[in-house]
Protein backbone atom coordinates (compact mmCIF):
# COMPACT_ATOMS: atom_id res chain seq x y z
CA UNK A 1 0.00 0.00 0.00
CA UNK A 2 1.44 3.49 -0.81
CA UNK A 3 0.74 6.36 1.64
CA UNK A 4 1.42 10.09 0.94
CA UNK A 5 2.67 12.30 3.22
CA UNK A 6 2.78 16.22 2.70
CA UNK A 7 6.10 17.13 2.74
CA UNK A 8 9.33 19.85 1.37
CA UNK A 9 9.46 20.16 -1.40
CA UNK A 10 6.62 18.00 -2.59
CA UNK A 11 4.65 14.73 -1.73
CA UNK A 12 6.43 12.13 -0.20
CA UNK A 13 5.05 8.63 -1.40
CA UNK A 14 6.02 5.26 0.71
CA UNK A 15 4.93 1.87 1.02
CA UNK A 16 5.64 0.95 5.13
CA UNK A 17 6.32 -2.62 3.97
CA UNK A 18 9.72 -0.75 2.21
CA UNK A 19 10.09 1.55 4.41
CA UNK A 20 12.46 1.55 7.31
CA UNK A 21 12.42 3.96 10.78
CA UNK A 22 16.32 4.85 11.25
CA UNK A 23 17.00 6.33 14.88
CA UNK A 24 20.44 7.65 14.57
CA UNK A 25 22.74 8.22 17.37
CA UNK A 26 20.36 8.75 20.27
CA UNK A 27 22.60 7.60 22.69
CA UNK A 28 23.77 9.14 26.43
CA UNK A 29 26.66 10.07 25.42
CA UNK A 30 25.06 12.57 23.05
CA UNK A 31 21.75 13.55 24.55
CA UNK A 32 22.33 13.55 28.30
CA UNK A 33 25.00 15.39 30.84
CA UNK A 34 28.56 13.77 31.20
CA UNK A 35 28.35 12.41 27.65
CA UNK A 36 30.57 13.45 24.75
CA UNK A 37 28.18 16.10 23.37
CA UNK A 38 28.60 18.35 26.81
CA UNK A 39 32.61 17.62 26.94
CA UNK A 40 32.66 19.65 23.67
CA UNK A 41 30.74 22.78 25.59
CA UNK A 42 27.23 21.80 24.19
CA UNK A 43 23.65 22.50 25.73
CA UNK A 44 22.56 18.71 25.45
CA UNK A 45 18.75 19.62 26.58
CA UNK A 46 18.36 20.89 22.90
CA UNK A 47 18.90 17.32 21.41
CA UNK A 48 16.16 16.02 23.97
CA UNK A 49 13.45 18.00 22.75
CA UNK A 50 13.61 15.04 20.04
CA UNK A 51 12.59 12.30 22.17
CA UNK A 52 9.10 13.11 22.98
CA UNK A 53 8.06 13.04 19.37
CA UNK A 54 10.39 10.40 18.05
CA UNK A 55 8.55 8.11 21.09
CA UNK A 56 5.28 8.68 18.97
CA UNK A 57 6.64 7.90 15.53
CA UNK A 58 8.39 4.85 17.11
CA UNK A 59 5.30 3.55 19.06
CA UNK A 60 3.43 3.32 15.76
CA UNK A 61 5.90 1.63 13.51
CA UNK A 62 6.30 -0.57 15.83
CA UNK A 63 2.42 -0.87 16.02
CA UNK A 64 2.49 -1.14 12.36
CA UNK A 65 4.83 -3.27 11.83
CA UNK A 66 7.55 -1.40 10.48
CA UNK A 67 11.53 -2.13 10.16
CA UNK A 68 12.80 -0.02 12.74
CA UNK A 69 16.65 0.23 12.80
CA UNK A 70 18.99 2.20 15.25
CA UNK A 71 22.19 3.30 14.89
CA UNK A 72 25.00 3.74 17.92
CA UNK A 73 28.33 6.08 16.87
CA UNK A 74 31.56 4.86 19.23
CA UNK A 75 34.56 2.63 19.24
CA UNK A 76 36.34 -0.27 20.58
CA UNK A 77 38.06 -0.26 23.57
CA UNK A 78 41.14 -0.15 22.14
CA UNK A 79 40.09 2.67 19.97
CA UNK A 80 41.51 1.19 16.75
CA UNK A 81 38.60 1.90 14.06
CA UNK A 82 39.36 5.76 15.84
CA UNK A 83 41.35 7.76 13.21
CA UNK A 84 43.52 10.17 15.01
CA UNK A 85 42.26 12.79 12.68
CA UNK A 86 39.03 12.23 14.97
CA UNK A 87 40.33 11.37 17.94
CA UNK A 88 42.57 14.92 18.56
CA UNK A 89 39.88 16.75 16.88
CA UNK A 90 38.94 20.22 18.59
CA UNK A 91 39.56 20.66 22.35
CA UNK A 92 37.07 18.99 24.40
CA UNK A 93 37.61 18.45 28.38
CA UNK A 94 37.21 15.20 27.57
CA UNK A 95 38.23 12.80 24.73
CA UNK A 96 36.91 9.82 23.06
CA UNK A 97 37.78 6.88 25.26
CA UNK A 98 38.84 9.00 28.31
CA UNK A 99 36.99 8.23 31.53
CA UNK A 100 33.55 10.23 31.75
CA UNK A 101 30.63 10.18 34.69
CA UNK A 102 28.89 7.66 31.99
CA UNK A 103 31.75 5.18 31.20
CA UNK A 104 34.23 5.30 28.91
CA UNK A 105 33.50 8.38 25.85
CA UNK A 106 32.05 7.05 22.95
CA UNK A 107 33.29 3.25 23.48
CA UNK A 108 31.18 0.51 22.94
CA UNK A 109 29.28 -1.32 25.50
CA UNK A 110 29.84 1.71 27.92
CA UNK A 111 26.88 3.05 29.56
CA UNK A 112 26.88 6.23 27.55
CA UNK A 113 27.30 5.00 24.79
CA UNK A 114 23.61 3.11 24.59
CA UNK A 115 20.67 4.16 23.43
CA UNK A 116 18.46 6.74 25.89
CA UNK A 117 16.09 4.58 28.17
CA UNK A 118 13.22 6.39 26.26
CA UNK A 119 14.07 5.19 22.76
CA UNK A 120 15.72 1.61 23.30
CA UNK A 121 15.25 -0.89 21.07
CA UNK A 122 12.95 -4.16 21.26
CA UNK A 123 14.36 -7.61 21.12
CA UNK A 124 14.72 -8.49 17.19
CA UNK A 125 15.50 -4.11 16.05
CA UNK A 126 18.91 -4.30 14.59
CA UNK A 127 20.85 -1.98 16.35
CA UNK A 128 24.57 -0.65 13.78
CA UNK A 129 27.31 0.27 15.59
CA UNK A 130 29.20 2.95 13.22
CA UNK A 131 32.77 4.30 13.77
CA UNK A 132 32.10 7.42 11.84
CA UNK A 133 29.42 9.68 10.54
CA UNK A 134 27.65 7.93 8.34
CA UNK A 135 25.56 4.90 8.65
CA UNK A 136 26.45 2.77 5.82
CA UNK A 137 30.41 3.33 6.66
CA UNK A 138 32.06 0.44 8.20
CA UNK A 139 28.83 -1.49 9.25
CA UNK A 140 26.00 -3.70 8.00
CA UNK A 141 23.60 -1.09 7.72
CA UNK A 142 23.25 -1.33 3.61
CA UNK A 143 23.12 -5.37 4.12
CA UNK A 144 20.70 -4.96 6.85
CA UNK A 145 18.37 -2.55 4.30
CA UNK A 146 18.58 -5.12 1.34
CA UNK A 147 17.48 -8.39 3.11
CA UNK A 148 14.48 -6.78 4.14
CA UNK A 149 13.86 -4.79 0.77
CA UNK A 150 13.83 -1.85 2.35
CA UNK A 151 13.94 0.86 -0.38
CA UNK A 152 12.99 4.34 1.38
CA UNK A 153 14.00 5.36 4.76
CA UNK A 154 12.14 7.83 7.47
CA UNK A 155 15.21 9.46 9.17
CA UNK A 156 15.22 10.55 12.78
CA UNK A 157 18.18 11.32 15.40
CA UNK A 158 21.04 13.23 15.96
CA UNK A 159 22.45 15.46 15.19
CA UNK A 160 20.47 17.08 11.94
CA UNK A 161 24.23 18.37 10.60
CA UNK A 162 26.51 15.90 11.59
CA UNK A 163 25.13 11.75 11.38
CA UNK A 164 21.55 12.83 9.79
CA UNK A 165 23.08 14.51 6.95
CA UNK A 166 25.52 12.11 6.21
CA UNK A 167 23.51 9.18 6.12
CA UNK A 168 20.85 11.13 4.36
CA UNK A 169 23.72 12.10 1.62
CA UNK A 170 24.71 8.33 1.76
CA UNK A 171 21.36 6.81 1.46
CA UNK A 172 20.51 9.68 -1.55
CA UNK A 173 23.72 8.49 -3.14
CA UNK A 174 22.73 4.54 -3.04
CA UNK A 175 19.28 5.04 -4.57
CA UNK A 176 17.12 5.43 -1.29
CA UNK A 177 14.29 7.96 -0.85
CA UNK A 178 14.63 9.35 2.23
CA UNK A 179 12.20 11.64 4.38
CA UNK A 180 13.96 13.51 7.28
CA UNK A 181 11.51 14.47 10.34
CA UNK A 182 11.77 17.65 11.37
CA UNK A 183 11.10 17.38 14.99
CA UNK A 184 12.46 14.35 15.02
CA UNK A 185 15.87 15.37 13.91
CA UNK A 186 18.31 17.98 16.51
CA UNK A 187 21.15 19.68 16.90
CA UNK A 188 23.17 21.67 19.58
CA UNK A 189 22.77 24.90 17.47
CA UNK A 190 19.88 26.34 16.17
CA UNK A 191 21.19 27.98 12.66
CA UNK A 192 22.49 24.41 11.57
CA UNK A 193 19.14 22.88 12.50
CA UNK A 194 17.25 25.23 9.69
CA UNK A 195 20.35 25.23 7.36
CA UNK A 196 20.79 21.26 7.68
CA UNK A 197 16.78 20.85 6.56
CA UNK A 198 16.99 23.49 3.82
CA UNK A 199 19.66 21.89 2.14
CA UNK A 200 17.79 18.27 2.25
CA UNK A 201 14.83 19.57 0.55
CA UNK A 202 16.61 22.22 -1.97
CA UNK A 203 16.37 22.11 -5.58
CA UNK A 204 13.25 19.91 -5.73
CA UNK A 205 14.20 17.56 -2.84
CA UNK A 206 18.28 17.64 -3.69
CA UNK A 207 19.07 14.94 -0.78
CA UNK A 208 15.47 14.05 -0.15
CA UNK A 209 11.94 15.35 1.64
CA UNK A 210 10.91 16.91 4.81
CA UNK A 211 8.25 17.25 6.68
CA UNK A 212 6.98 17.19 10.39
CA UNK A 213 6.35 13.60 12.44
CA UNK A 214 2.40 14.83 12.48
CA UNK A 215 2.33 14.66 8.83
CA UNK A 216 3.70 10.97 8.69
CA UNK A 217 1.72 10.02 11.63
CA UNK A 218 -1.57 10.73 9.98
CA UNK A 219 -0.69 8.63 7.02
CA UNK A 220 0.22 5.88 9.17
CA UNK A 221 -2.74 6.65 10.96
CA UNK A 222 -4.92 5.94 8.08
CA UNK A 223 -2.57 2.86 7.18
CA UNK A 224 -3.70 1.98 10.53
CA UNK A 225 -7.71 2.01 10.78
CA UNK A 226 -7.99 0.98 6.59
Amino acid sequence: MTLTVPADPGPFTFDPATTALVIIDMQRDFCEPGGFGETLGNDVSLLRTVIPPLQEVLTTARRLGMTVIHTREGHVPDLSDCPPAKLHRGNPTLRIGDPGPKGRILVRGEYGHDIVDELAPLPGEPVVDKPGKGSFHGTDFGALLADRGVTSLIVTGVTTEVCVHTTVREANDRGYECLVLSDCVGSYFPEFQAAGLAMIAAQGGIFGWVAPSSALLEALTREAVA
